[in-house]
């Protein structure tokens, strides 16, 4: 199969996010025309994050939490151990795909996971991201530059979603926020990973395979 129809997904375990997030500008820059694109599933160490034009009055009591200015679109979220964090580095112009597109492929590859869980989830048009009667379950950031994009997405899975209640989350205050062990107690996170490679990878009608470098 041709590097343009492949996606090579790395599971890099816990991460710092500004290690992460210099990896992935890294890879985006460095990248050429067959360079396969490319899936990281990680958790990061607690850690909120401002989109690069979020506004910081959307942080209300970061306490001991670091609060880290990043380069995606969007408002405020946190990152913390038992969420699942599934970076999409993608050469979007090689796949056809425009923004609006490629958020919609990011959401439906996430409420197929859930609903293989028995979660009934939905996106919201208005507000990128998918709740679970009414409460913000998973969220999305994106960064396109020359074509290409890195960010991606976040699921709750299980572990502590008290930090939420410290800001806006993604700029909305009083949004609630849930997670999939609410719902499905068993819920794994390793195997979630899996399945929402295999999953993603469906939606942007890639051929999934596992690597072991940045660039395999």
């Amino acid at each position: 199969m041709s590097v343009a129809r492949r996606l090579c997904v790395r599971a890099l375990g816990e991460t710092p996010y500004a290690q992460t997030l210099a990896a992935m500008r890294e890879f985006t820059d460095s990248r050429g025309e067959g360079t396969p694109d490319a899936l990281w599933l990680t958790t990061h160490t607690p850690v909120y994050t401002l989109g690069l034009n979020g506004d910081p009055a959307h942080v209300l009591a970061a306490g001991e939490i670091p609060v880290l200015r990043t380069d995606r679109g969007g408002q405020v979220t946190y990152h913390g151990p038992g969420q699942l964090v599934a970076y999409t580095l993608l050469d979007v112009r090689r796949l056809g795909l425009g923004v609006r597109e490629l958020v919609e492929c990011l959401e439906r590859a996430v409420i197929a996971v859930l609903a293989r869980h028995g979660v009934s989830a939905y996106a919201r048009r208005d507000a990128p991201g998918v709740y679970v009667e009414g409460a913000k379950i998973a969220s999305l950031g994106l960064k396109l530059r020359q074509g290409r994009c890195y960010h991606g997405l976040s699921l709750n899975v299980a572990g502590d979603v008290s930090p939420f209640e410290r800001i806006n989350p993604c700029g909305q205050a009083g949004l609630r926020v849930c997670r999939l062990a609410d719902y499905d107690p068993a819920a794994d996170i390793d195997t979630l990973a899996l399945e929402l490679a295999v999953l993603l990878a469906a939606e942007l009608n890639l051929e999934p395979y596992f690597g072991a470098s940045e660039h395999d």
